[in-house]
């Protein structure tokens, strides 16, 4: 899990590291993070008609370089 966790996370996974957190921390940190940005990075989410098409679960509190990362993969689709 942690493997694939931060391959969708590396740099969130690498600062928590960094930080001192263990791993089971770090995942627990990280998890649900990583399957909603790994949504956005597909572009499951790329023609949602409006905000209220999307899944309960679309959303998760993310840092402005993790939305720039999911706006930059809009952009080259």
């Amino acid at each position: 899990h942690c493997l694939s966790v931060r391959a969708v996370c590396r740099r969130e996974i690498d600062c928590d590291r960094g930080n001192g957190y263990s791993w089971k921390i770090t995942l627990l940190r990280n998890y649900w993070k990583s399957k909603v940005k790994q949504e956005w990075l597909s572009g499951k989410y790329s023609n949602i008609p409006s905000q209220n098409s999307l899944p309960e679960k679309s959303m998760y509190p993310m840092d402005v370089d993790t939305w720039g990362e999911i706006l930059e993969a809009e952009l080259e689709r």
